[in-house]
């Protein structure tokens, strides 16, 4: 087996020597990625902490996506019936104030957001805070008529050590930070895949190396090409005979060394080996992986490989696809992100 199926692949090679292609497609109304929480308040109550913080999460800054028609479930610890917010960014950020990532695991995993007002009727703005037994398997309100409103929208928040999956090869196991905050949708997908306790079909079979572009912290050199080689390793995360269904763009910031992205709507995607400013805005970055753990995709570079042309783009497909699986983390594992 080499690389998928064209469609996917001509895309990615076609966006390596076109890069401008669909910049203003994706993530334009969240391309602030840092938060914007104060850290000191002097004699505000926490409730009057969190609802600044809400307030200001619902003028901007940060991820925050959550997945519509959704009602996670889990132990409160905000009543919505006494908590409101205009919109469910509000409901996010009160939440991500409750997670600083300096005293170990968040107090709020979950957001939960009445945001539809005929849906909703009076608990339209309820914003719910919950803590989650297992936040990499959330629980969510079951039995549902099909195409059922439920009117709520509900969203993950990983806090240090926490979202973090392995991607195991014969090489090494690649420990990934999902971005539940900013790639919803995404990382729904991928703990539908950890359910399954299998990956078959699961695999990388294009590595290119950093070459003589890149240094080993993935910063560009000056005046020297973008490529080939161009600093990524490449594969698919669809399971043989499991239906795939097209994923949405999400949050789309600009490629770093380590970032996770998909190709389009998936499933093929790719590991950033080096910065990669050049590409825009293009791809839906979903994790990225700890920076202990790099050398196991520059690993992968090193490997056999054929060369191969894509769309006439120069590309380095490996001769043995490198086979994947995904596994939980049980024990937290360091989180340097």
């Amino acid at each position: 087996m080499g690389r998928r199926n064209s469609e996917p692949n001509t895309i990615l090679s076609q966006r390596l020597v076109l890069p401008l292609v669909c910049f203003a497609s994706c993530g334009l109304a969240y391309t602030l990625l840092s938060a914007v929480f104060g850290n000191s308040r002097g004699g505000v109550s926490e409730f009057g902490r969190l609802v600044e913080d809400g307030a200001a999460a619902e003028s901007g800054g940060g991820c925050c996506r959550g997945i519509g028609n959704l009602e996670l479930w889990g132990a409160a610890v905000k009543w919505g019936s006494e908590f409101k917010f205009n919109d469910s960014r509000g409901c996010c950020g009160a939440c991500k104030a409750m997670c600083s990532g300096k005293d170990g695991p968040c107090l709020c995993d979950t957001w939960v957001f009445c945001g539809d007002r005929k849906v909703c009727g009076s608990k339209f703005g309820e914003c719910w805070l919950k803590k989650q037994k297992d936040s990499i398997a959330p629980e969510r309100q079951e039995g549902l008529p099909p195409g059922e409103m439920v009117g709520w929208t509900s969203g993950l928040i990983f806090g240090k050590g926490e979202g973090i999956i392995g991607l195991e090869t014969e090489y090494g196991t690649l420990h990934i930070k999902l971005l539940a905050d900013c790639a919803p949708h995404s990382v729904a997908y991928i703990i539908e895949l950890l359910a399954l306790h299998h990956c078959a079909g699961c695999q990388f079979y294009r590595a290119e190396s950093r070459g003589q572009s890149w240094d080993s912290e993935g910063n560009h050199i000056e005046n020297v090409a973008f490529g080939p080689p161009y600093a990524l390793i490449q594969g698919t995360l669809e399971v043989q005979g499991t239906p795939f269904n097209k994923l949405p763009v999400e949050d789309c910031p600009t490629l770093r060394r380590g970032s996770v992205a998909w190709i389009g709507s998936g499933p093929e995607f790719f590991i950033s080996l080096a910065d990669h400013s050049e590409w825009k805005h293009e791809y839906t970055v979903f994790g990225s992986v700890l920076p202990e753990d790099m050398h196991i995709a520059e690993k992968i570079t090193t490997l056999p490989t054929i060369p191969d042309v894509w769309n006439n783009v120069n590309v380095t497909v490996l001769e043995k696809p490198v086979p994947l699986m995904l596994r939980r983390i049980q024990k937290s594992h360091e989180d340097e992100i």
